[in-house]
Formats: C-alpha cells, structure tokens, sequence
C-alpha cells in the first residue's frame, strides 16, 4: 500500500495583510500531481487545512477543490481537523465529501463511533486508521482544575488522557492489516517549524511512546518543520507545505510517501515541495542594501535597515525592494538593547495580550489566571463557530 502524508495547508493564511492564495493553489496543484504520479491508495491529511475556523469563500473553495482533486487520483482521502479548523464546519460539509470518497473527523470519537476507519484500498491491503483530531486541554482538564492546580498537574492529566484515547483508537489494529494513526498534536522531542500556535504547542504534548509498536507509522500534523521522531513506531511531522511566517526558518518543505503491507515494516520517503514563495529576512546599511537589490526574486522579504533613521529612508528601501512585507529602520545597538516593556501595536489587537499586561502592570503572578484565560477565548472562539 502507498499512503500520501501532507498537513498544515493553513489556507487563508496571510502575510502582514498579503494574500498567499495563488501559493496555496500552487502547492495543491504539485500535491495532487504527486498523488497522481504515485499512485497512492491513501491520502492522510493530518489537519490545520484552513488558517483560521471560520474560512473565507475562497479559502473553503481552495481546500475543497484540493481534497476533491486528490480523491480524483484513485486514492481514499481522509482528513481529521487541526486546533485551526473548526469541528462544526468539518461535520456540516462531511456528508458532500463522503460522496466524494473523502472521510473527516472533526473531534476524537470513540473506536466503534468513528474513531477507527477500516478501509479496503485498491493495493488488496486493508488499512485500519485511528483518527486523532486536535484535542484541546480545555476538553480535558477542568476550569476549576486549571485555576486551582499545579500546571504540571494538567499536563500530566492531558497526556495521560491522550494516552487513554491512543490506547483504545489502536486496539483495533490487527495482524493483517497496515496500522495507521493520523494525529494533530505535539508529541515531545519535536522542534518547531515557527509560525505554530504558541499555546497549543507548548501546553499541549504527549510522549511519543502513547503510539504502540503495532502501528507502522503515525501520520502528524501541527509541527511546521518536517521531522521524525523517535518512538516505538515510525512518527513523523509532514510539515507545512511552504514557509508560513518569518518564523519558518528551517527552509525544508515536503509530503511524505509511505510504502508498507501488513506484518512488514514501512518505508518511507519525503518529496520535496517547490512551490511557495519563500521567506527572507535581509540586513544592512543602506549602502549594503543596495548591494543586493535585485537579487530576491519574489521572496518576501523582512528588512532591518541598520542605521539612524531619516526620511524617506523606509521609502527607498521599498523602492528598491518592491516585494519588502516589513522594513524595520533601526541601528543595530538599539535593535540589541532590551527596552522596558514596549507596547507592541500588535497587542492591542491580542486579548491574551492585553491580559498578560494588565496582570503585570497590577503586579499580579497568575499564571494560571493567565492560561484560563487562553482556554476560554479559544472556547469561544470555537463556539461561536461551530
């Protein structure tokens, strides 16, 4: 059996206001031509298809195509949500893309109520696949729990939960059939990609040993750098299909081809994505910016010009390079130098933001109080679009 592993499309995701949808159909299209050329029999689609829950037309028209076009190949597709998506839309559309020969799951289900797919793929091996949507710790642990407890105390809880849930969704694998997990999570030892959001990467993780031995390869999503990670079985993070932010500094960009047949061992290769502009960040003096003007292509840039201002400093810097997304006009020893406490303009559009600083403006520890508070906007954020 081959089995296509791709995650993190993120689609709707934009830079400093700057649409990346033309890359997004451009990924898709070199995604589904893979699919094609390989002939898989599988498409795990291991979540974080959208940037945001509640997509804009567009966004939705783009993932649907691509799911629609990758089911077109031949393969069975099937698609669990990331911590971006949102459950409720994923379910509304899940009976039109059952039509299709694509399967979702929007929320972690029990083995008999959806949380175990048993599909018959064209290769003559069946595959069983334990589908681990995003599960967030505010499902898991308590409010009163989270303002009252230790945080490692929730930690322990919501791994030791994800460990539960592993458990039952792999029970089902059997002998003679290819064992698969596909997951949104972050299972410890792995490096970030950048551009992941903060709180659901550092407050949410699991161990990698959750995952048995019987499985021959988990399928992830959440991570943006590609990797594998050591465990019982075969882990790997496909990646983000093209840089994401100026974070995403680690330049590698791929989906992953997995060969396997049951009671045998899997082999897996990555392939290499071209598409998607790529990320730069540039520095110098004026007169070392000049030296390179001409020189980036496309590449969206970041620029730290090291000198005093002036103006029309930033001005000529975005003559020179017209696909400039941020120029920063500072010297370096300023750039260097920690500054009180800064107010960032981009907090003022943050609450979680805003609420760390009141609490350290009136001299308040709460940490705690702090990551409540993250729980429940992301829980109304959700709510209001389920």
């Amino acid at each position: 059996m081959k089995v296509f592993h791709t995650a993190d499309w993120h689609v709707g995701k934009t830079l400093r206001g700057r649409s990346r949808a033309d890359e997004h159909r451009a990924v898709l299209d070199e995604i589904v031509g893979i699919a094609r050329d390989e002939a898989v029999d599988l498409v795990l689609v291991a979540g974080d298809q959208f940037d945001r829950a509640v997509p804009n037309p567009e966004s939705e028209e783009i993932v649907y195509d691509g799911l629609l076009r990758l089911a077109g190949t031949g393969a069975q597709v099937v698609v669990i949500a990331g911590n971006h998506d949102s459950p409720g839309r994923l379910d509304a559309v899940g009976p039109l893309l059952r039509l299709a020969n694509v399967t979702s799951a929007s929320r972690v289900a029990r083995p008999d109520e959806g949380g175990v797919l048993t599909l018959e793929t064209r290769s003559g091996e069946t595959a069983c696949i334990a589908l681990f949507p995003f599960q967030s710790k505010r499902g898991i642990v308590t409010a009163a729990a989270l303002m009252s407890d230790d945080p490692d105390e929730h930690q322990q809880e919501y791994s030791g939960r994800c460990r539960n849930i592993a458990r039952a969704l792999c029970s089902r694998f059997a002998a003679d059939t290819v064992n698969l997990v596909v997951a949104h999570l972050t299972v410890v030892g792995a490096a970030a990609g950048g551009g992941e959001r903060a709180a659901h990467i550092f407050d949410y993780y699991v161990p990698a040993d959750i995952f048995p031995e019987s499985a021959h390869y988990v399928a992830l999503g959440h991570i943006h750098r590609p990797q594998d990670i050591p465990g019982r079985c075969p882990i790997r993070y496909a990646g983000s299909p093209f840089a994401m932010d100026f974070g995403e500094t680690h330049g590698e960009h791929s989906v992953t081809i997995v060969e396997v047949e049951a009671g045998k061992p899997a082999r897996r290769r990555p392939i290499a994505l071209a598409s998607g502009r790529a990320l730069r960040t540039i520095r110098g003096n004026i007169l070392q910016l000049e030296q390179v003007a001409g020189t980036t292509g496309d590449d969206f840039l970041r620029i730290f010009v090291e000198q005093a201002p002036s103006p029309g400093l930033a001005e000529r810097v975005r003559d020179m390079f017209p696909h400039a997304v941020d120029v920063l006009v500072k010297p370096r020893e300023v750039e260097d130098t920690p500054s009180p406490s800064p107010v960032d303009p981009t907090e003022l559009r943050d609450p979680r933001a805003q609420f760390r600083r009141y609490l350290k403006e009136a001299d308040i520890e709460a940490e705690a109080l702090a990551r409540l508070f993250d729980e429940l906007l992301e829980e109304e954020y959700a709510s209001a679009t389920a």
